[in-house]
């Protein structure tokens, strides 16, 4: 497993280990999954993905609900057919709760997703504030109330709507099961600074190649601006532009600072996890950074195989 937060460069880091691993890459991101969402999702390039196989891209349309049990069922199936293949499964993302579905097991609620719930309680956090809706579920479950970000508002309603489906907090259902076989975490860091120049030089990027006219398009296709997929950060923005709630510099401004909030919360999740051992890339470069983090792998791997 290879975690990061956005914009570290796990996607070159992956591809370059796959190839030294004889792998191939699963994809733990809950925005690559959908189609016809390719600049604000930064999918791995055409090159990359000629080079080494890319599983779970483009597996949703963006109208679609993606749920997490979707996405862990995927996986399992595609882990299987790679070692089947005689080669090894190199889990790739920034979506903790996606990578910990498969690394842990996670026995997920069985609580369908409810479309009017799920409206009320965004026109709740619309009217009232994300905060609100972060107090209701610290009153009937604390304890995903002390995981989940107040303004991370997708996760909290999931968290209320699976307690009025099932009488039962979604802390006393998620549990782990087992690990799929010996698994070696390497997470990829850089320090802060130079971790937000490179999120400011990836959204410049996104700008010029062209991430207005795909959010236009997706707009323009009939996707609702509140589907989960228009969430994502980008997306999000510059539909708000789009539809008039602010101007375009205001756009920007909000991408960028969100993108820097949303790399400190990846990183605070991950960093819970002490199984994970951690290569720092600063000043390092591509051909350093794949040896050092390759090696951490294969002693990972023969210890845990040894054991």
């Amino acid at each position: 497993m290879l975690c990061g937060p956005t914009a570290v460069g796990k996607t070159a880091l992956a591809v370059d280990l796959a190839r030294r691993l004889d792998a191939e890459i699963v994809c733990a991101d809950s925005r690559t999954i959908y189609r016809s969402m390719e600049i604000g999702t930064a999918k791995p390039t055409h090159l990359q993905r000629s080079l080494v196989p890319h599983h779970l891209l483009d597996v949703a349309d963006p109208e679609q609900t993606f749920t997490l049990a979707d996405y862990q069922r995927l996986a399992r199936r595609v882990i299987e057919e790679i070692r089947a293949r005689g080669r090894l499964p190199l889990l790739v993302g920034g979506t903790g709760l996606y990578l910990r579905a498969v690394v842990d097991d996670l026995q997920i609620p069985h609580a369908p997703p409810d479309p009017a719930l799920r409206a009320a309680l965004e026109a709740e956090a619309r009217t009232l504030g994300p905060a609100s809706l972060h107090a209701r579920l610290a009153e009937v479950d604390p304890v995903a109330a002390s995981r989940i970000h107040p303004h991370n508002v997708r996760r909290v309603i999931r968290a209320l709507e699976v307690m009025r489906l099932t009488g039962r907090p979604l802390s006393a259902q998620q549990r782990r099961g087992g690990p799929p076989g010996f698994v070696a975490m390497v997470g990829l860091w850089i320090e802060r600074e130079q971790l937000y120049r490179q999120i400011e030089a990836r959204v410049d990027a996104q700008l010029a190649a062209g991430l207005v006219e795909e959010t236009r398009g997706l707009l323009a296709r009939g996707v609702p601006p509140d589907a989960p997929s228009m969430q994502a950060l980008g997306y999000k923005e510059i539909a708000g532009w789009l539809r008039g709630a602010y101007d375009y510099e205001e756009a920007i401004r909000r991408l960028k600072r969100n993108t820097r909030r949303y790399a400190k919360r990846q990183l605070t999740w991950f960093r819970r996890d002490p199984r994970i051992r951690w290569v720092d890339a600063t000043g390092l470069d591509a051909r350093a950074l794949a040896e050092r983090a390759h090696a951490i792998m294969d002693e990972v791997l023969s210890t845990r195989g040894r054991g």
